[in-house]
């Protein structure tokens, strides 16, 4: 069997799925009318694709092309259904037809922009767009899912805003409402372990930490939080969700989130602002919070490779760190669970001034780390001026090589989607 389908192949494939008029053997009241015929020395025989047993029909479907998987659920309710199979996505990832891809999730008032990239394949980002249609309300996009985060499990990405929560699958390009959070946040912190979606912090009145299963499509409070936190960051590794940065939400008012650290006294704010805690999963207990070196303030982070990355601001410069979290480590020559390694930082244009408008998005993918600007600004005096800075705007992506200990420059993102959020899926 031919270890890939190109799209000759499957357009042959789609035909055949309409029985042949010219044929009077073809049943046309056939649930799924994939006919073929062949030719004997004593007599025909009908043989139809659909006839195939399970596991060689997920054989055949399993090597089409990227591209042509929306094509499938469109077929029939049986290609349909073996299309969210946990066996087809296994056979996909067996045959190599899967690739960490970086996706971009930009949010306005009348649509939901992605991008998508497969570093080290595309040489481009591909951009797709969503109407809200019956999904969500037109015009209600930007309100509900400000400050949104992103989930990735499978192939599905949940895009997870304030009162509302959305599935957007990777394959077949579809959107569906999913159940809201049980408490109301902003700029909280969410990852994902063993398949189910964490968040904390976030919220003013609240300290609980929730959990989501996909299969049930339902939430749950499982803990209290360590700190009350806003603006933090979430990343796992070895089922240990951290909660990364940000600021205290200050007890004078409980009624509002802080839009600065002015709510929370100093030292503190600079404790949060440096400092993870760690939320052990399975045993359902919190772990001894750890403080990041160098101080700073932290402003982006991701996990890969059973470590997570910090991005910390200091004003006038950044600062790039790696945490040990794989539990199942010993020490010797790499060092064991908890112990921090400096890194080299970012190499960002002289353009980019690192001020409050500046943000960034952290993306662990295999073994390396992708930084992206999602929002910021070129220095004033070259906006005043007029001059175009080559190759320099919004939108810049910087790739960390996590083996080679490198920074090297990537595609930037397309000017449609700004003020993003970002994760890596496989798909």
């Amino acid at each position: 069997m031919s270890e890939s389908c190109n799209s000759r192949h499957f357009s042959w494939l789609m035909k055949s799925c309409f029985p042949n008029p010219q044929h009077p053997h073809d049943n046309l009241h056939h649930p799924c009318p994939i006919s073929t015929t062949t030719t004997t020395f004593l007599h025909h025989q009908t043989t139809t694709i659909f006839s195939l047993p399970d596991d060689l029909l997920l054989e055949c479907l399993s090597r089409i092309p990227h591209s042509s998987l929306p094509s499938i659920s469109f077929v029939c309710r049986r290609w349909s259904h073996l299309l969210d199979s946990s066996a087809f996505y296994n056979l996909r990832h067996r045959h190599g037809h899967l690739r960490l891809t970086v996706f971009a999730v930009s949010i306005v008032d009348s649509c939901l922009y992605t991008a998508s990239h497969r570093l080290g394949y595309d040489t481009s980002w591909k951009t797709a767009s969503f109407l809200p249609n019956d999904v969500v309300s037109p015009g209600c996009f930007l309100s509900l899912f400000s400050h949104a985060r992103l989930a990735a499990i499978g192939r599905s990405i949940y895009i997870i805003g304030r009162t509302a929560m959305l599935q957007c699958d990777t394959w077949t390009g579809t959107v569906t409402q999913k159940q809201a959070m049980l408490i109301q946040r902003k700029k909280f912190a969410t990852a994902v372990v063993a398949g189910k979606i964490y968040i904390a912090g976030g919220a003013a009145r609240s300290a609980e930490l929730e959990e989501y299963d996909p299969d049930s499509n339902t939430w749950r409070v499982v803990a209290h939080a360590a700190r009350k936190r806003y603006g933090c960051i979430g990343a796992s590794v070895d089922g240990v969700f951290y909660v990364i940065g940000g600021l205290k939400i200050g007890a004078s008012d409980s009624n509002s989130v802080p839009r600065s650290s002015t709510r929370a006294a100093g030292g503190e704010a600079h404790v949060y602002a440096s400092s993870m805690d760690l939320y052990d999963v399975a045993a359902r207990v919190w772990l001894k919070s750890r403080s990041v070196p160098g101080g700073g303030c932290v402003v982006a982070a991701c996990a890969a490779e059973g470590h997570v990355y910090v991005l910390t601001s200091h004003a006038v410069e950044l600062s790039f760190w790696k945490f040990n979290g794989s539990r199942q480590c010993n020490g010797g020559g790499g060092g064991g669970f908890g112990e921090w390694c400096r890194l080299k930082s970012p190499p960002l244009p002289a353009q980019v001034r690192l001020d409050s408008t500046v943000r960034f998005s952290c993306v662990g993918v295999g073994d390396k780390v992708a930084l992206i600007q999602v929002m910021g600004c070129i220095d004033d005096l070259l906006r005043r001026s007029g001059r175009s800075v080559r190759g320099l705007r919004e939108g810049l992506v910087l790739v960390y090589d996590s083996a080679a200990g490198e920074w090297s420059r990537g595609v930037d993102l397309p000017e449609v989607v700004r003020r993003a959020t970002c994760v890596c899926i496989e798909c």
